[in-house]
């Protein structure tokens, strides 16, 4: 795997882990800590070179497993109060 391909993947995985967390349920956050990254993975210290380095993560099966989840998360979201961020409920679209 090229280095680009390790570096969009961490990205993703630290984007994926923000937007989780701002979940309004925790039929959401539960299955992500358990299954997905589990807390204290990554927090507001980790750099994506740290997860670049963590072949777990890095492994297609993984990687592959982990987006699924979070696909599958998104929409329980949807239907359980959304996301919050920055003080603002999203809207139902």
């Amino acid at each position: 795997m090229t280095r680009k391909d390790r570096e969009e993947r961490a990205k993703t995985i630290m984007a994926m882990e923000y937007i989780v967390r701002c979940a309004n349920s925790e039929d959401v956050l539960m299955p992500w800590l358990g299954i997905g990254v589990a807390d204290g993975d990554i927090d507001q210290w980790t750099t994506v070179e740290e997860i670049m380095e963590d072949d777990y993560y890095m492994d297609d099966n993984n990687f592959s497993e982990l987006m699924g989840l979070f696909l599958k998360l998104m929409v329980i979201a949807k239907k359980d109060g959304g996301l919050y961020s920055g003080g603002v409920v999203s809207s139902d679209y």
